[in-house]
């Protein structure tokens, strides 16, 4: 299961009531905000999410509505929070400009309080816990070294715990190990074996993070059964052309990537303030119903069908 904490909505310029891009992912104890637009810090704190374990910042691209609000985080780091490491991963591009803003611009050739990490991303698992992983892959976007992000659980065999008590099993390390896929010696002198007491394979949690993108046939693959999508959504079908010109999406062509690879759920951020909302929802839900239009901190949990 994922959370996904809504900082900024907006698209290139932020409005009365949508903040430039940022959002975070949590999966457990596990938190990762992902792009940082200009204000962001302001969004955390509103939120009521808090600056700890923000260890890990994932940037789409360099586009500075993406990146600007780091340097005003990193002034919060400095001053008021206390953090042991930053470490922020994206395409080389992008880490290029952000490096520029942080050691010209908040630090001018000083020294940062924690050990900051410029990991820059090949497409492929950067990121892994014993539960889950966290992958990137590139997506087309006017030029600039652009990645997206997959947040995959790892599956399993979930435990009956009906088939344990008819088995006449103990509580304990007995089913801990089975749970593992270990086979064990119950204190009778019976040997269990892992498939009496486990269900059938079920694949994990899957979220796909997309930032600005100019087409989505690449990305059907890789979005592929995730079981939630979020995506930009600055245009609407009405100005396909100017979509385009841009290096955007429109609603409509979100929602067919989401039919496409058969995405449970779609989530669209990125909205410009030239629409209505209304209307940017029902341009995508006239292809794909299950969408919903985010708003600055908006929250919702991602999750495998049981």
């Amino acid at each position: 299961m994922f959370e996904i904490i809504f900082l900024g909505t907006s698209a290139s310029a932020p409005s009365a009531k949508r903040n430039l891009p940022a959002l975070v992912v949590k999966h457990d104890e596990y938190r990762f905000l992902v792009d940082c637009g200009e204000g962001t810090q302001r969004q955390i704190l509103q939120s009521g999410i808090g600056f700890k374990r923000l260890n890990d910042i994932l940037i789409t691209h360099g586009h500075l509505d993406h990146i600007l609000g780091l340097a005003g985080l990193l002034s919060t780091f400095m001053r008021w929070e206390t953090i042991d490491e930053l470490r922020i991963h994206g395409g080389r591009s992008a880490l290029d400009r952000i490096s520029d803003l942080l050691y010209g611009v908040v630090l001018r050739g000083g020294q940062a309080p924690m050990p900051i990490q410029m990991i820059a991303l090949d497409p492929g698992v950067f990121w892994g816990a014993e539960d889950f992983t966290v992958s990137a892959f590139p997506v087309s976007h006017r030029g600039a070294d652009s990645m997206g992000f997959l947040f995959e659980e790892k599956g399993r065999k979930p435990f009956l715990p009906e088939k344990a008590a008819e088995l006449g099993i103990p509580e304990g390390p007995w089913r801990r190990d089975l749970v593992d896929g270990k086979p064990v010696t119950l204190p009778d002198g019976r040997t269990i074996a892992p498939e009496e007491v486990l269900g059938e394979f079920r694949m994990g949690t899957r979220l796909a993070v997309v930032g600005d993108a100019g087409e989505v046939d690449s990305l059907v693959d890789v979005c592929r059964d995730v079981d939630g999508l979020v995506i930009e959504s600055t245009y609407l079908d009405e100005e396909a052309d100017m979509a385009r010109h841009f290096g955007h999406l429109t609603a409509r062509k979100a929602a067919d990537l989401a039919v496409r690879a058969g995405a449970r759920q779609l989530f669209l951020t990125h909205i410009s303030r030239r629409y209505r909302e209304k209307d940017v929802l029902a341009e995508a839900q006239s292809v794909f119903p299950n969408v919903v239009v985010a708003r600055d901190f908006d929250t919702y949990t991602v999750k495998a069908p049981a």
